[in-house]
């Protein structure tokens, strides 16, 4: 700063003195960006305008490592990493180069279905990495099963759902929806949570059961199970079978989040609510839902003069397609809602972000849509879980 003071000083004196000293400070600079470009083991053009936002000197990110395990039927379960500290990774499947504007990277994700999926990486004050590309051919058949739980259990004893697939929201606070519950994992051992009574387990019986206790007087636990981080998957059709409880402020639900939740939050990341329910209204119902900005349409089921025990076990789904979610019971042939990017007039349709979603099995006590349990709610109550698999559209 001393030398361009004086050099501006100079300059307003003698016109010559001044182009000399320019000269003079054009001259260090290109001495300064060689020595920075051969400290950094760099190539340098002389420009600071490097892809990604890395300044002078900036090293590269290193290229994103594609890697990729066996799931069912063909599919891949596609895993990205880093050795950058820190790096953020952007993918594509289609094939287009990837940029800081494509989906980012947040949990293993299901391939089902041909693609070439490309990726980069970056770090704070790198340049962008290189292109890492796979393309996968599975060739998959429609309807074939891709990827399940069945929540098997050979032992003798209650165990924990598979860690590598499900991870846990955990404590109290209302969830946004003024429930009451806290929620608790498999290891939650802090009051009211106990590990000697866990609120989810799979039982030997080869259901996952989630289970909602009252352990002392306007105390409740429950169990809120998600696989976000650990698994996640984009497009295909999705279903549970599952025996609902019903009772006064009960809330079982089975639904997806979209990946990008960590970064544009809700509901701008998305929410396919494949299963709610509530109470135990006559006649019985259980709805479907999507939301977005600005986005909100539900679907009950059945339709009315129909006969339905949400009690009864039931196979509720989801088939996911690029523009349009349609839900169903039982069968995919029995769809009893379809909803497009047109459905609502002004809303934001997020379900083709690229980001791909995770699955949530939970459920509540109390809340603003099923109001508090009273005295004839029974507990414990627990939703018990046959399987969760993915099928191809």
């Amino acid at each position: 700063m001393t030398m361009l003071r004086t050099i501006l000083s100079a300059g307003r004196r003698n016109s010559s003195l001044f182009s000399t000293a320019i000269g003079s400070l054009s001259a260090a600079r290109s001495r300064v960006l060689v020595l920075l470009c051969v400290t950094a083991a760099l190539g340098c053009s002389g420009s600071s305008a490097n892809t990604g936002g890395g300044g002078v000197g900036a090293t590269q990110t290193a290229t994103p490592a594609i890697a990729a395990t066996a799931a069912q039927g063909g599919a891949q379960i596609v895993t990205l990493s880093d050795t950058t500290s820190g790096a953020t990774i952007y993918f594509t499947l289609d094939g287009t180069t990837p940029t800081v504007s494509s989906p980012q990277y947040f949990a293993p994700l299901l391939i089902a279905s041909n693609e070439t999926l490309q990726a980069v990486a970056i770090a704070s004050g790198d340049t962008l990495s290189q292109v890492a590309s796979q393309t996968f051919s599975p060739n998959i058949a429609s309807g074939t099963l891709v990827w399940s739980d069945e929540f098997s259990n050979s032992t003798s004893a209650n165990a924990q759902p598979n860690p590598s697939t499900w991870t846990y929201d955990t404590g109290a606070g209302g969830w946004g929806n003024q429930e009451l519950e806290t929620y608790c994992s498999w290891s939650s051992s802090t009051s009211p949570c106990n590990t000697a009574n866990p609120n989810a387990y799979v039982g030997t019986d080869g259901y996952l059961h989630i289970v909602a206790q009252q352990p002392s007087a306007g105390t409740y636990t429950s169990a809120r199970l998600k696989t976000e981080g650990l698994f996640s998957f984009m497009y295909g059709r999705i279903e549970a079978r599952m025996q609902i409880p019903e009772g006064q402020g009960l809330w079982p639900a089975f639904w997806l989040l979209g990946n990008n939740i960590a970064t544009v939050n809700w509901p701008a990341c998305g929410e396919q609510d494949i299963m709610e329910h509530i109470d135990a209204p006559a006649p019985d119902w259980v709805a479907g839902s999507v939301h977005g900005t600005n986005l909100n349409l539900t679907e009950d089921y059945p339709a009315a003069g129909q006969t339905f025990s949400a009690s009864d076990w039931h196979a509720y789904g989801v088939i996911w397609t690029k523009g349009q979610i349609q839900f169903y019971v039982d069968t995919p042939s029995n769809i009893y809602a379809t909803y497009t990017p047109s459905s609502q007039s002004g809303g934001t349709w997020p379900f083709d972000s690229g980001s791909g979603a995770f699955i949530i099995l939970n459920l509540a006590v109390g809340g603003n849509w099923p109001g508090s349990p009273n005295s004839t709610t029974p507990f414990p109550s627990q939703l018990l879980v046959d399987y969760v698999r993915i099928y191809t559209n």
